[in-house]
């Protein structure tokens, strides 16, 4: 699909569109067919996000032999990708597909169940939901909503993002117009730059028209297909903000309760494989595509300083006083993930990050 088509699709919806929806027989459990009505944050097609949730959309199908019916509809196609949580905590429609993190402005503890600054990297987020209490709190804050949510896809560390000048220090993020939703933008808010949260649809736009000054969102293979090298020509790593982002098949919780545990756990099952290969998928593409974001669009590839990201840290730390002071649930989902993040990174510590340290010692990698 080409970009502009893509994006001019992605970013509305039309008011025909919307009857035609409203119009519709409402989805529900029968004896022998189950219809879902499953909106997403992504616009439809695009690479990875997208067509990961089409995918698991698909394998539920073929998993159920047909028996479970999943009607997809992407950003802007039944109601805009923020909207997506509204629409199924009122059983309006049945799930969705999309980064918790956007909720965050209803309790602060959803950003966790995507990412946060200084956060759990993809194994390591799976060992905190799977094996160290996180799906339980994660079900206990997303009852609260009528939600409940599984695991559903990663896109693993991401960049630290795209910017119309260099970084050098932390003063240069001063009055900066960013798009970076969660708590990273609050991060970036106490280093005196202005977060801006907006659908991808809608980012290249706002950073060609110089309404956004720079934005992160995934990693080289979706930026490249975004193609915010022709506004933007510094590339920064690592992403502070999302080191491991976890997707989300959130479901209405009352039509979930329905079901039968069979076909909870079909459901579960679609959605623990799409978490493992969506992020095979980004593993298997990013390299690629940075080297020829480097060599055929001639972007500067840039780390952060070490004293820009020891101000990261900082304000992080004063961004995670505010979201725990925030409830005994925000400070409850802090506490464990801290854990999680002390006892299962400092292993990786020992294993992985050793490991590959070395082995690109030897290999002059």
């Amino acid at each position: 699909m080409k970009r502009r088509k893509f994006i001019k699709t992605a970013g509305l919806a039309s008011a025909g569109g919307a009857i035609a929806v409203s119009n519709m027989a409402a989805p529900a459990i029968a004896k022998d067919r189950i219809e879902i009505a499953m909106v997403a944050t992504w616009p439809r097609d695009f690479p990875g996000l997208g067509t990961g949730a089409q995918r698991m959309a698909q394998r539920i199908k073929d998993m159920s032999d047909g028996r479970i019916q999943i009607q997809y509809f992407a950003a802007g196609e039944r109601v805009g990708a923020f909207d997506s949580f509204d629409e199924v905590a009122s059983g309006n429609a049945q799930a969705y597909h999309a980064a918790d993190y956007y909720w965050k402005g209803k309790h602060p503890g959803w950003a966790y169940f995507t990412s946060v600054p200084f956060g759990l990297t993809y194994t390591e987020m799976n060992a905190w939901i799977r094996f160290g209490g996180g799906q339980q709190l994660w079900d206990e804050l997303a009852g609260g909503f009528g939600i409940k949510a599984v695991m559903a896809g990663s896109t693993g560390v991401q960049m630290g993002g795209w910017f119309n000048k260099e970084i050098n220090t932390a003063d240069d993020l001063k009055g900066l117009k960013m798009r970076i939703p969660g708590l990273g933008g609050d991060v970036m808010a106490k280093l005196g730059a202005s977060p801006v949260s907006l659908p991808g649809g809608q980012i290249y736009e706002n950073l060609v028209s110089g309404a956004i000054d720079a934005t992160e969102w995934v990693g080289p293979w979706n930026d490249s297909f975004m193609k915010f090298y022709e506004a933007a020509k510094y590339y920064y790593f690592p992403g502070m903000h999302e080191p491991g982002s976890m997707l989300s098949f959130g479901m209405n919780a009352s039509f979930w309760s329905k079901l039968s545990k069979n076909d909870q756990i079909l459901i579960e099952s679609a959605a623990s494989m799409e978490n493992d290969v969506m992020m095979s998928e980004y593993n298997a593409k990013n390299g690629a595509a940075l080297a020829s974001l480097i060599k055929d669009q001639g972007v500067e590839l840039r780390e952060f300083s070490d004293e820009i990201y020891d101000s990261f840290g900082v304000a992080a730390n004063e961004v995670f006083d505010e979201v725990r002071g925030h409830s005994a649930l925000a400070n409850k989902i802090h506490e464990s993930f801290l854990k999680s993040r002390s006892e299962v990174g400092g292993w990786a510590n020992i294993a992985d990050v050793a490991y590959l340290r070395q082995r690109n010692r030897v290999l002059g990698l």
